[in-house]
Formats: structure tokens, C-alpha cells, sequence
């Protein structure tokens, strides 16, 4: 079963953008992650991304670095984050996973030992943030065998020419990083977005989701008229890192995936 299209054409169907989540995986602990991506598919996630703590998120801000620091010094490791997703696949059948790594984690696990276990558990796709286009047989064949999308990264910095031989058979989605830089939270959507999504779009046999910066639901409405989904991760990381007792922070992270899940209709 092709989840990732199935959940693409219903969402497709109601006129609305797919609503992606990042989650730093293991954070604040491996026990209250698991509830708090539980509250996310409850109030509207259609896919999860599990964030892989790693100890050089070169891609990642200050946000999803000190979440990562934290689940690691909490005792996240890439074994309890695979059975997790587990877990998670047997309470929801219809939701996406995919697993957000570097590669050093991958390759320390082992390619074809990831992929097998992901795959088993019920995982949709592997985004390796780090893997460019030269070196994709790393990981693609190993996918492709078992059944797992390789997810690739565009960005504003991409050539046009570069962007269609990345997303050239691809399958499972397209992730458009909506900004140059690191992963965090933005007042606002850059203006030349909509234009580069949209020549993507042309360009990609799969959907086009737009991460990056996305924090509200007035820039999750805007995106999702020229987007196929919409990712968020600091600004639900960013919930838990305050001082508050963990039921109000799980009730704001709650919140604000309800509030961007509202938001991505498609205007008439």
C-alpha cells in the first residue's frame, strides 16, 4: 500500500493541504514524545516526521538543537525511536512516518538494517537531510528494495536545472525548504516562494511540501494554495521548552497543530 499517495489524494479530494509535524523524536523524554506526537494526530497531523537527535544538526536552529542535546542526554537512541514508530503505526494505520536523520546516524546503524526495521514497522520514508544528489545510491537502493520513499530536500538555493534532476523519480513527496539557512521559526513567508514552489511543482512527479519557518496558521493558509502539504517543527518544539508543567505544554503544542490544521484549506 502507497500511504503517502493514498494520504495525498484525500487530502486532495478535500481541497486542502497535507499538514506534516516534526518532532525531535525522544523530547523532553522518550515517554512524553510519544504522547505529544499521540496529541499531534489527534488534533489534526496527517504525517509525522520523527527527528533523529543528532549531536551536529548542521540544518537544524537553536530550537531543534536543544531539543536534540536534550533527548539525547535523556537516552533517545535510534533503536527506541524505530520501536516508537512501532507503536505509533499500530495505533494509526492511515498516518505518515518518516524518519528525519543525518547520515552519520544512518550509516552507523546500518543502511540495510535501517531500512529493513523501518520498513517492518510500518515506515513510509527516509529524509537523510544531509544526503545531496551525488551521493543518493547510498541510500535509495536500500530504500526502494523495501518498499520506503527517499525523501529529497529543494531550496532557495537550488538551480532550477539541479531542482528537476533531484525530484526526477521521485516518490512519496518533494520537501521545499522555504528559506535559506537553518530550521526556525519566521514572521513571515518569503515572497519569490510561491513562484520556485510552484516551477517545482512542474517539474516533480510527486507532491511538494513546503517546511522551514512555518509557525501560524496565516503563512500555513498562504503555502497551502501552491503547496501539496505543510511542514512545522520549531515552533511545536519550541512548546515544550518553556518552564511549564508538561499537560500545558502538550495542550499549547495541541493547540497549534489545530490551529494550522484549520488553516490549509484551499480558497475557491
Amino acid at each position: 500500500m502507497n500511504r503517502l499517495a493514498e494520504l495525498f489524494s484525500s487530502c486532495a479530494r478535500s481541497r486542502r493541504a497535507a499538514l506534516i509535524m516534526y518532532a525531535t523524536a525522544g523530547y523532553p523524554d522518550m515517554a512524553r514524545s510519544e504522547a505529544a506526537i499521540e496529541g499531534a494526530i489527534a488534533s489534526g497531523a496527517d504525517m509525522i516526521e520523527l527527528g533523529v537527535p543528532f549531536s551536529d544538526p548542521m540544518a537544524d536552529g537553536p530550537v531543534i538543537c536543544a531539543a536534540a542535546k536534550a533527548a539525547i542526554e535523556q537516552g533517545a537512541t535510534l533503536p527506541g525511536i524505530l520501536a516508537m514508530a512501532g507503536r505509533i503505526r499500530q495505533r494509526h494505520p492511515k498516518t505518515g512516518l518518516i524518519l528525519f536523520s543525518y547520515m552519520n546516524m544512518i550509516f552507523h546503524y546500518g543502511v540495510d538494517r535501517l531500512c529493513e526495521d523501518f520498513a517492518r514497522l510500518g515506515g513510509d520514508g527516509i529524509l537523510a537531510v544531509d544526503l545531496p544528489l551525488e551521493e543518493r545510491e547510498e541510500l535509495l537502493p536500500s530504500c526502494r528494495a523495501r518498499g520506503l520513499h527517499l525523501i529529497p530536500l529543494v531550496s532557495p538555493a537550488t538551480s532550477l536545472e539541479r531542482a528537476r534532476r533531484i525530484v526526477r523519480d521521485t516518490t512519496g513527496f518533494v520537501y521545499y525548504v522555504s528559506l535559506r539557512g537553518t530550521t526556525g521559526v519566521r514572521a513571515a513567508v518569503a515572497a519569490e516562494l510561491e513562484e520556485r514552489v510552484r516551477q517545482v511543482r512542474q517539474a516533480s512527479p510527486a507532491p511538494v511540501v513546503v517546511g522551514f519557518g512555518i509557525s501560524s496558521g496565516v503563512q500555513a493558509h498562504r503555502v497551502a494554495q501552491y503547496a501539496d502539504g505543510v511542514v512545522a517543527g520549531s515552533a511545536y518544539v519550541r512548546c515544550f521548552a518553556d518552564g511549564r508543567g508538561f499537560p500545558e505544554q502538550l495542550a499549547s503544542a495541541n493547540d497549534l497543530v489545530g490551529e494550522l490544521a484549520e488553516n490549509l484549506h484551499v480558497d475557491p
